[in-house]
């Protein structure tokens, strides 16, 4: 894998070992990409584990996910975290004085509220002596909330966790150079004119070049645009094909909108402006329209573009996770069990966003099930080219033996399984929160539908991938 991929794109050898193997089998999205029906699938087993409590999702909701820039510009990541906790009271009609923890995942931390968690708990009207704790783990940063949540149940140390997460891009942290943050440090300790004076002669305008914020991995100072556009070479990936699957997850958001189907999203009232109701980033084009667009990253040779990945979005989300027992005695009719993940790492130079391959047969192998078990898949949505690079890998025997030590191959989610109500191309994705939704997503889809079982998976930054298994209980 590294000697492929850490190949420049316009280099990349047509001979290699992937571009060979891959390039044999080209993924066919023209006549797949569309979702089929559901069926109904029979009862199967509950995986609850002996001696272990069972933990439910009772409900989760979300803001509305739109682009950076608009409507949500003039807010704080408290504001949005606040606002999903307000709509999830609302739509659970929990009391606050029962929830026995708080946990908020985000990513890009504004610094005057580091603890986002505990800023919007206080300004949603939960009691000050109910904990709160913010975690950062990039795109997974919500999902790992939610099983910090579970953990905490588990071990019989909570009952009712409230679990989210949160990101804002439209106001991002701009700092000041280096060697201007630490003139300015120095002057602040200076004790005399001579010697403030002495410093500020050392002054350079260079010094107010500002250091922006990027999407890029701080071990191999790649952007995640850039290591997906090797992948998708690597894989032998086309262009047409990563339109494609974006047209697709656009297509069924669309309709997944208009039927109503979104049920997670709560209107939220921007204050001094209008009330926000839907995600604005679902936007259906054509596939001549997408061609036109040119390469994002990799130029001029590259396939990734902006309309085959995800938007920088404004969103929060939270999600009412409960012990079984303490669900059913408040009346709850839980929507899913949460019952097993797992998290794995790979290379973050060559491997980063492969995780999903990785980690779905280690989770499936845990919890008895195999691919077919499965009604639901949900995976998070980077770009096309990820989903579709993870898709070959998924369906390679080849693969699976020489990099991931296993003797058969994965096998491919079906594609009228797969991520039907649209993903985070079309949805949005709000780093801290996308894992809350990904969640979400599956249990109602599984209630929806009348299926049992479903999976999530969701790859993140420095090459690590959360993936749970979720069990609904409406049959």
């Amino acid at each position: 894998m590294t000697t492929i991929l850490t190949c420049p794109f316009k280099k990349l050898p047509t001979t290699s070992k992937w571009a060979l193997r891959f390039a044999i089998r080209p993924l066919s999205c023209s006549s797949q990409l569309r979702a089929a029906p559901a069926v109904q699938t029979k009862t199967k087993k509950t995986l609850a584990k002996p001696n272990i409590r069972n933990v439910v999702v009772v409900d989760g909701v979300r803001t509305p996910f739109l682009l950076s820039g608009t409507s949500y510009k003039d807010l704080m990541p408290h504001d949005l975290a606040r606002a999903a906790l307000t709509g999830l009271l609302h739509r659970t009609s929990v009391p606050k004085e029962v929830v026995d923890y708080i946990i908020f995942g985000t990513v890009i931390q504004e610094v005057k509220t580091s603890n986002v968690a505990r800023e919007a708990a206080l300004g949603a009207g939960f009691s000050d002596k109910t904990p709160a704790h913010t975690v950062t783990m990039a795109c997974i940063s919500a999902n790992q909330a939610m099983t910090t949540g579970v953990g905490l149940i588990a071990s019989g140390q909570c009952d009712v966790i409230v679990a989210g997460g949160v990101e804002l891009m439209s106001d991002i942290p701009i700092r000041h150079s280096r060697k201007m943050r630490k003139l300015m440090l120095d002057l602040n300790k200076a004790k005399s004119m001579g010697q403030r004076l002495s410093l500020i002669s050392k002054f350079r305008l260079n010094f107010l070049a500002p250091e922006l914020p990027a999407v890029a991995e701080f071990s191999t100072s790649e952007t995640m645009g850039h290591s997906a556009d090797r992948l998708a070479a690597a894989f032998a990936v086309s262009r047409l094909e990563q339109d494609e699957y974006a047209l697709r997850s656009h297509s069924l958001a669309k309709k997944a909108q208009d039927e109503g189907l979104l049920s997670d999203v709560v209107p939220f009232r921007v204050p001094g402006k209008d009330t926000v109701t839907k995600d604005n980033g679902i936007r259906p084009s054509s596939l001549e329209q997408m061609a036109k667009l040119k390469p994002a990253f990799i130029k001029p040779y590259g396939t990734v573009t902006a309309a085959n990945s995800s938007f920088l979005t404004d969103g929060a989300s939270a999600m009412l996770i409960m012990a079984e027992e303490k669900a059913l005695a408040m009346g709850y009719k839980p929507k899913a069990y949460l019952r097993d993940f797992m998290y794995v790492s790979q290379d973050p130079k060559d491997q980063l966003l492969l995780g999903p391959t990785y980690a779905t047969p280690k989770v499936l192998e845990k919890a008895g099930l195999t691919m077919n078990d499965i009604d639901a898949f949900e995976f998070h949505e980077a770009f096309s080219g990820q989903i579709l690079a993870n898709f070959k890998a998924m369906d390679s025997d080849w693969f699976a033996e020489n990099y991931m030590g296993r003797k058969t191959k994965v096998g491919l989610p079906p594609l009228e399984k797969f991520n039907n109500w649209g993903g985070s191309l079309s949805l949005g994705h709000p780093f801290g929160a996308t894992g809350c939704r990904l969640v979400m997503a599956a249990a109602n889809r599984l209630r929806k539908e009348g299926g049992q079982y479903g999976l999530v998976a969701a790859c993140a930054a420095g090459g690590q991938t959360q993936l749970p298994d979720c069990c609904s209980i409406s049959l």
